[in-house]
């Protein structure tokens, strides 16, 4: 008989790894109906539906339903939501410090502006450039400036277009924009720390649209610890991530 355990289901995760490691499996080809699977592996039919609702939460597959062509789980090219997703859990359940989120904040935008300034042609900014004009907004309430803060740097990581990248941003943006928040009562004069974020949100852009890939690694880097050390007046930044000296592509 067909094995119905509770963890039968991570048999054909591990399979649909496996086959995607080999190179069996490729963005775009469909999985095998729930009856062949179940025949092919040993375990319930039920196991199989519970593997493959797993598999589209972590956006590995996108499924239909139905009897034609279109129906079945299909292998996505692209699973970047559910790796966000999966991020904004952790960050959600483990409470991870904000030294943590600050080190790794500054490990990947640190690299990010420097990718962006070094590039040829340029970048399109359009986007980041447009959050910049919207955070100008005179008596914009913190809580939404620090939003629109946190997608400017989501926006960048966007530009420079690696999927692991943006992914991790995307997933860590609930624990940054969480440190953001509870920052602000250390804060004695919003106005003028909203100032300044403002012109050091302009140097970065600057700086990556003059090409300059040190300054713009040095603006990200003096930015995030910036606020971090305002906020959060005992917390020390790791060595490795506050170092300042110039970094080469």
């Amino acid at each position: 008989m067909p094995d119905t355990s509770p963890r039968a289901w991570q048999l054909v995760l591990e399979h649909v790894e496996s086959r995607l490691l080999t190179g069996d499996l490729a963005p775009g080809d469909r999985l095998p109906g729930e009856r062949a699977l179940s025949a092919e592996l040993g375990v319930g039919r039920s196991s199989i539906r519970e593997a493959f609702r797993v598999l589209e939460v972590l956006g590995l597959i996108r499924t239909q339903a139905g009897s034609g062509p279109t129906a079945g789980a299909v292998i996505v090219g692209a699973p970047q939501g559910g790796m966000s997703a999966l991020m904004r859990l952790q960050v959600a359940a483990r409470g991870f410090p904000v030294a943590d989120i600050v080190e790794t904040r500054l490990l990947l935008e640190t690299h990010v502006a420097g990718l962006l300034a070094a590039r040829h042609p340029h970048p399109d900014l359009t986007r980041p450039a447009a959050l910049l004009d919207a955070m100008d907004a005179p008596e914009l309430p913190a809580a939404d400036f620090l939003a629109l803060d946190a997608e400017f740097h989501l926006a960048l990581a966007e530009a420079a277009g690696n999927q692991v990248v943006v992914a991790t941003m995307a997933g860590l943006r609930s624990g940054i924009e969480g440190y953001a928040l509870t920052g602000l009562d250390a804060i004695a004069d919003w106005p003028a720390t909203n100032a300044r974020l403002r012109e050091e949100h302009r140097g970065i852009l600057d700086a990556i649209s003059a090409a300059d890939a040190d300054r713009a690694r040095a603006a990200v880097r003096a930015h995030i610890t910036g606020y971090y050390a305002e906020t959060f007046p005992g917390g020390a930044v790791p060595a490795s991530a506050a170092d300042p000296r110039p970094q080469h592509a």
